[in-house]
C-alpha cells in the first residue's frame, strides 16, 4: 500500500504529515535539516512512498535524497495548491495537511519538472547573467569616478584608449584606489563571462534544436539554448497562448461588464528567458521585415518599451512553432507567404 507524506517545506526544517492507507492512520513530524534525522525518517518509512511539497528554490537537496531512497516525489503549483485551501487559517501544519489531503483525493496540482540535463544548463545561463550584471555595476561605478573628474567617454571608457585617459586622470587616493580595484574586477568578469560564453557556445553546437533556433536572425546562443531548456519538451503546450502564459509575457486582463482593462505582463514564468527574448527583439526587428512592421505600428498608439515587448511575445511564439514542427527560419516565412496567400486568394 501508498504512503503519502505532505510536506511543508522550508530552508532549515520541514513539518511532515503522512498516512499509511493501510490502517488510515495521520501522522505528524517535524524534521530539523541539520541533523541526519530527514535520512532516517524517510528511510523508515514502508515503500512505495510519494512525498508532495510546493514548488521551492532550496529543495533540490531533499529531491535528490528521495530519489536516491527510492520514493517518488511530487512537486506542486503553490499557487493552485492554496488556491484549493478550504479555510483561510494558515500555518506550516495546515499547509502540510492539505498537501496530503490534495495527493489523496488525486487533485495535487504537479508541475513539469526539467531534466537534470536542462537544469544544468539554466544553471549556467543565470550565473553569466548575474556576472554580466555585476559587471554593468563596476562599469556604472568607473564611469561616476570618470565623469567626476570631468572626463566623459560612454562606452568607449573601457576602450585601450579610454584606459588609458582612465589612469592618467588627477584623483584622490580613495578614488584612485576604486579606479584600479573596479578595472581589475572588471578584467576577471570579462575572462569568466567569455569561459562561459565558449562552453554556452559549444553546447549550442551539439544540439540540433539550438542550431534549428539560430536560423531566425535575433536569436543567439544563449536565448537559443534558454528557450530549448526552458520549454522542452515542446509538445506539452498545445497552443501560443499557453506558451506565452508560461513564460509570462501574456498580458493581464481585467474587464467587468463593458469595460476591458488590459494591465502589464504576469511575469509568471522565466525571468532570464523574458530578459533574453527582449533582448533578442530589439535585434530581430532590425532584420525581420515583418517584425519591423509591427514594432513600428505599435510605436504609434505604445511606449517603445511595451511594442518591444509585444515583439518579444511573437519571437516567442516563432520560436515554438519552429521547435514544435522542427523548421528553419526560411521555412517558417515560406509558411507565412502560404496562408497569406491563401486568405487573399493570390498564388504565393
Amino acid at each position: 500500500m501508498l504512503t503519502y507524506c505532505g510536506v511543508d517545506f522550508h530552508s532549515r526544517q520541514q513539518k511532515v504529515v503522512f498516512c499509511d492507507l493501510a490502517t488510515g492512520e495521520i501522522q505528524r513530524k517535524e524534521l530539523k535539516h541539520q541533523s541526519d534525522e530527514v535520512r532516517q525518517f524517510y528511510t523508515q518509512l514502508p515503500k512505495p512512498v510519494i512525498v508532495g511539497l510546493e514548488a521551492t528554490g532550496s529543495s533540490q537537496w531533499f529531491e535528490k535524497l528521495l530519489a536516491e531512497l527510492g520514493h517518488e516525489v511530487w512537486i506542486g503549483n503553490a499557487t493552485e495548491i492554496r488556491r484549493r485551501a478550504r479555510s483561510r487559517q494558515k500555518n506550516d501544519w495546515r499547509d502540510a495537511e492539505l498537501v496530503l489531503d490534495l495527493m489523496v483525493k488525486d487533485e495535487f496540482p504537479r508541475i513539469y519538472r526539467l531534466s537534470e540535463e536542462s537544469l544544468e544548463i539554466l544553471r549556467r545561463l543565470r550565473y553569466r547573467h548575474r556576472l554580466v550584471k555585476m559587471r554593468t555595476m563596476a562599469k556604472n561605478g568607473l564611469h561616476a569616478i570618470a565623469l567626476s573628474a570631468g572626463l566623459s567617454m560612454k562606452s568607449k571608457l573601457l576602450t585601450k584608449s579610454g584606459r588609458a585617459k582612465l589612469e592618467l586622470l588627477d584623483l584622490s587616493p580613495a578614488l584612485k584606489d576604486q579606479r584600479d580595484e573596479w578595472l581589475d574586477l572588471i578584467d576577471q568578469l570579462n575572462h569568466r563571462i567569455a569561459r562561459l560564453d565558449s562552453e554556452v557556445e559549444q553546447e549550442g553546437q551539439t544540439d540540433p534544436r539550438v542550431q534549428l533556433l539560430r536560423t531566425h536572425r535575433g536569436l543567439g546562443p544563449l536565448t537559443a539554448l534558454a528557450l530549448v531548456h526552458t520549454l522542452e519538451p515542446v509538445n506539452r503546450f498545445s497552443s501560443s497562448r499557453k506558451v506565452t502564459a508560461f513564460v509570462g509575457l501574456e498580458p493581464c486582463e481585467e474587464s467587468s461588464a463593458d469595460k476591458v482593462r488590459w494591465r502589464g505582463i504576469s511575469k509568471a514564468g522565466s525571468r532570464l528567458l523574458r530578459f533574453l527574448l527582449i533582448e533578442a527583439a530589439g535585434v530581430a526587428i532590425k532584420y525581420d521585415d515583418e517584425l519591423k512592421r509591427f514594432y513600428l505600428h505599435l510605436l504609434h498608439r505604445r511606449d517603445w518599451r511595451k511594442a518591444k515587448v509585444a515583439v518579444a511575445r511573437k519571437l516567442l511564439v516563432r520560436a515554438w512553432i519552429m521547435l514544435r514542427d522542427q523548421i528553419d527560419y526560411a521555412e517558417f516565412l515560406k509558411r507565412g507567404v502560404a496562408v497569406r496567400s491563401a486568405r487573399t486568394g493570390r498564388r504565393p
